[in-house]
């Protein structure tokens, strides 16, 4: 079912900004971000250009695919929903042949980009990324349980992996701390928004948490995760992939969700669930903001170097001459 009235006053919206729009440009955007700073963290210098480039294009498109395939699957729901009622394809502005198609040509050419011009795994674990958020997530967990989100945020959670294997076709330790840094953000961040929300969810019978076990489980579920995250943040330090200035970082913006957190919890303030939704991107852009300049500030060679001085050997020359010292590195 499509409103009139909303179309007649979309009717002179240019056509790029609905496909646009189908893009989910917002979301793409922080996940760019996070596979962005994947890269960077994954070398000590810089990362070779055509792979920044190339790689973050193909990560984007197949990331837009799955967000065009989830405005296609949701549009019965979206056009009930006051957040989504004028989403593109809801409205009827494009046709779901239309988006399908948009979807499968970037999906094509993002996943050919990085098979060609990057590596095969990188190709492979977007692809996988993109079937885990357009398929696994949109039509199935997320009508099918409350914990839909944190199945389904591990597929949110990978593109800093995909930036590390885009510049060293391995998956390393360290890049699988990054997705479990976001995999851990992502419940508190999405059940504050589902808390707003919650009027709608009920009305289009998706099980967010907040409709199938009350606000009150909810905004105790988002505290206990929101620890849980800030305990995960802090292992970057204790493995010494980061060093202080992260520590920092992580600290301060940790304890300003913590805050949120309590708030919510604390159930006083009525804007507490979208003021903690903002401040959750906001959180996430910062730490990996500081990520990346402690990366460049503290490297992590110089660090190991300066804990790890070489082991002296002495060796005993011929009767009449000193002792030479050798280092391990000869």
């Amino acid at each position: 079912m499509t409103n009139p009235e909303a179309i007649n006053q979309q009717a002179m919206k240019p056509l790029w900004r609905d496909y646009l729009e189908l893009c989910k440009p917002n979301v793409v955007a922080l996940m760019i971000l996070t596979a962005v700073v994947g890269m960077f963290l994954a070398v000590p210098g810089m990362v070779p250009l055509d792979i920044l480039i190339i790689g973050n294009i193909g990560i984007g498109l197949c990331a837009a695919s799955s967000a065009v395939i989830n405005h296609v699957v949701d549009k019965k729901i979206d056009i009930l929903m006051a957040r989504t009622k004028n989403r593109p394809v809801a409205q009827g502005r494009l046709s779901d042949v239309h988006a399908l198609i948009f979807s499968a040509v970037m999906c094509v050419a993002g996943f050919w980009m990085l098979m060609v011009f990057v590596n095969p795994l990188t190709a492979w674990l977007t692809l996988g990324s993109s079937i885990g958020y357009a398929l696994i997530y949109t039509c199935f967990l997320k009508r099918a349980t409350p914990q839909n989100i944190v199945i389904g945020g591990l597929a949110g959670a990978a593109p800093p992996l995909l930036g590390w294997t885009a510049v060293t076709n391995e998956v390393h330790g360290y890049a699988l701390l990054l997705v479990l840094i976001i995999f851990a953000w992502t419940p508190p961040h999405f059940w504050a928004l589902a808390i707003h929300r919650k009027d709608d969810y009920a009305k289009v019978g998706i099980p967010m948490l907040p409709v199938t076990h009350g606000d009150k489980y909810t905004r105790l579920h988002i505290l206990l995760y929101t620890i849980i995250m800030f305990v995960v943040t802090l292992l970057p330090f204790v493995t010494k992939m980061f060093g202080l200035l992260y520590l920092l970082g992580a600290v301060i913006l940790g304890i300003g969700f913590l805050y949120w957190a309590v708030v919510m919890v604390i159930n006083k303030n009525p804007d507490a669930p979208m003021e903690t939704f903002k401040y959750s991107i906001i959180y996430l852009m910062a730490l990996f903001v500081i990520m990346l300049a402690d990366h460049y500030v503290y490297p992590l060679e110089t660090r190991l170097t300066s804990e790890q001085p070489p082991i002296e050997l002495q060796v005993a020359p011929p009767q009449g001459a000193g002792f030479i010292p050798l280092t391990s590195a000869e």
